[in-house]
């Protein structure tokens, strides 16, 4: 495993805060396939375009998702292979079965 120092164990504490709210962890999983406009994440995640700017705003400051401008709107995905993996591994992790695990 990497070793890592202690600015970067804060800022992966700080990526880890930001998905452990539901609508962040929403809207995120919602950038994953391809590039989403606020309006459009905000339907996906039941929320209003204003919280869901103020999420992506701070998704985008720890690096969790990245904006790109496409004429009028900007539109949001996941930063990066590592995001991506990470949170689909995590979802393939909830869906085993039950028994599967030991306890």
């Amino acid at each position: 495993m990497t070793r890592v120092n202690d600015d970067q164990l804060t800022e992966l504490g700080d990526m880890f805060r930001m998905l452990s709210d539901p609508t962040r962890l929403g809207i995120v999983l919602s950038c994953m396939d391809a590039p989403l406009s606020v309006s459009e994440i905000a339907s996906q995640v039941n929320a209003t375009s204003s919280l869901v700017s103020h999420h992506l705003r701070l998704l985008r400051a720890t690096r969790l998702v990245r904006g790109a401008r496409e004429g009028r709107r900007v539109m949001y995905v996941v930063s990066d292979d590592h995001v991506r993996t990470m949170l689909q591994n995590m979802v393939e992790h909830i869906h085993e079965e039950q028994g599967d695990h030991h306890e």
